[in-house]
């Protein structure tokens, strides 16, 4: 699960940006707190609600965050056609797209809350 401090704000990047599908959504009061995403390829995502200065089922906290602990990674058709749709939607290219050594074209976007999202695809 990503933590994110505007839930609404990261559906729209993985949803309209990524083309993630909305498969559960669990609401507190009227708004969503949680929402599970999924890919065709059967990828899954959890984006979920995190208070600052709050801590998580397991007690240890989860605000702030110092660095980032992962990089999420999403396969797509088209490395430059998503890089300029999410760059058209607002979204910052951290790494402009390019050709790897190991095959794959790849770039890093940033998601509304800073978490990279690399977006790859196997070289033509």
């Amino acid at each position: 699960m990503l933590a994110c401090d505007d839930l609404q704000r990261s559906i729209a990047f993985y949803a309209d940006g990524l083309g993630f599908q909305e498969t559960f959504r669990f609401e507190d009061g009227g708004e969503p707190t949680f929402v599970a995403l999924k890919l065709d390829d059967g990828s899954q995502l959890g984006l979920g609600v995190v208070p600052k200065g709050g801590s998580g089922i397991h007690g240890m906290p989860q605000r702030p965050i110092a660095g980032r602990f992962f990089e999420l990674c999403v396969y797509c058709d088209d490395v430059d056609a998503s890089v300029e749709f999410l760059r058209g939607l607002g979204h910052p290219v951290l790494v402009e797209p390019a050709d790897t050594p190991w095959g794959e074209r790849i770039a890093y976007v940033g998601d509304p809350d800073g978490h990279p999202v690399m977006v790859t695809a196997a070289k033509a």
